[in-house]
């Protein structure tokens, strides 16, 4: 069996252009989880782990970590980071696994999304059973699924550009130009949002950190405010960037 080396796997599954993918490529990742998962992805590939398995772990990393914060207390929120970044690892892992084999599938990136779809739900979830401060029904819980339908709706509206797209005969790809609302005032606008970037409050990364900050400010109040806050900026975020990026999408070029 071949053993690779951590550097011919970096070569293989992160050619030039992956950290700069628009869309597709996480600040994390650029910053520092690409230096870390070769050596993860050497390891599956060195035991003959093709890339799909290790994208079932993603998936369940992320949903675990939902589950996990849901229960109180600042360990519970501190393991549900750690999770999410174990989630982070393996999304990398599994793209470099797949491009370094030559296994890359429709399949794989069908899987791929899913799991995005999946953390961020379940994280959602997760934090409003939190804030709920029991595994009852209640309106905190509604709160973080009303957040999370939003979450998967944001990710509908960006993937059924490419379905449309598809079905209308045209490419995949989208230019940088077609990106941009046609009305002047609304180019502004997104480009502040962009700028901003406070969407990524809803993302399975940033809520995490989140999470922890929160927890941190649970206890030194001795209560659930600090979640409670967030739960109610997830809702208004969600509710607010689901309108904003179909309107983006409905003013720009992507769908001609």
């Amino acid at each position: 069996m071949s053993k690779p080396s951590v550097a011919e796997v970096r070569a293989g599954g992160q050619p030039p252009g992956v950290k700069e993918r628009t869309n597709e490529e996480h600040w994390a990742g650029r910053f520092y989880m690409r230096d870390i998962s070769p050596y993860v992805s050497t390891v599956f590939v060195r035991l003959g782990v093709p890339p799909n398995p290790v994208t079932y772990l993603m998936m369940a990393a992320g949903v675990l970590a939902g589950v996990v914060l849901a229960f109180g207390g600042l360990a519970s929120a501190l393991a549900a980071a750690l999770l999410v970044q174990i989630y982070l690892l393996l999304d990398c892992s599994d793209g470099e696994i797949a491009r370094y084999t030559g296994r890359t599938s429709v399949a794989g990136i069908y899987l791929d999304r899913i799991g995005h779809y999946l953390a961020e739900i379940a994280l959602l979830i997760g934090l409003g059973v939190r804030a709920q401060g029991e595994f009852s029904a209640g309106g905190w819980v509604v709160a973080g699924m009303a957040a999370a339908i939003g979450a998967a709706l944001i990710k509908v509206e960006t993937d059924n550009v490419t379905v449309a797209r598809a079905k209308a005969g045209l490419g995949e790809k989208v230019s940088d130009t077609a990106l941009r609302p046609r009305s002047p005032a609304l180019s502004l606008a997104r480009t502040a949002a962009s700028a901003l970037r406070f969407h990524r409050a809803i993302q399975a990364v940033e809520l995490s950190l989140l999470v922890v900050v929160a927890a941190v400010a649970d206890v030194v109040l001795d209560g659930s405010t600090a979640t409670r806050a967030l739960v109610v900026g997830c809702v208004a975020i969600a509710a607010v960037q689901t309108v904003l990026h179909l309107v983006s999408v409905l003013a720009s070029r992507r769908l001609e």
